[in-house]
C-alpha cells in the first residue's frame, strides 16, 4: 500500500509502519521476514498503551502524531477491495489527501 500510495502522489505525507508490543520482541524476525515495512520494537508500552489498541490495529494518525482512528486488520481483510480502499481513504483522509 505505501508504494501505491507514493506512487499516486511522490509528495504523500503518509508513512505507514508496525509497532510491536512490548514482551513480544521475540517474534520481530517472524514479523518482518519477507516485508518491507519499518518495524519498531515499544519498549514501554508507549504507543501499545497510549493509544489503547489490539492485535493487527492500524492506528491512523495525523499530522501531529494525533490518534484519529483504528482500522483493525482482523475484522476488515484487505485483500477484499472494500476493504483495502476504506483503509487508503482513512489515510488518505488524516493526511488531507
Amino acid at each position: 500500500m505505501q508504494a501505491e500510495i507514493l506512487a499516486a502522489n511522490p509528495a504523500s505525507e503518509i508513512r505507514i509502519l508496525g509497532i510491536n508490543q512490548t514482551g513480544q520482541e521475540a517474534y520481530n524476525d517472524l514479523a518482518v521476514a519477507g516485508n518491507s515495512i519499518p518495524w519498531l520494537q515499544d519498549a514501554a508500552d508507549a504507543a501499545w498503551g497510549g493509544w489503547a489498541v489490539t492485535y493487527r490495529d492500524v492506528v491512523i494518525l495525523d499530522r501531529t502524531n494525533g490518534k484519529v482512528s483504528i482500522f483493525n486488520l482482523t475484522e476488515h481483510d484487505i485483500t477484499q477491495p472494500a476493504d483495502y480502499a476504506a483503509l487508503l481513504a482513512l489515510l488518505k483522509s488524516a493526511a488531507g489527501e
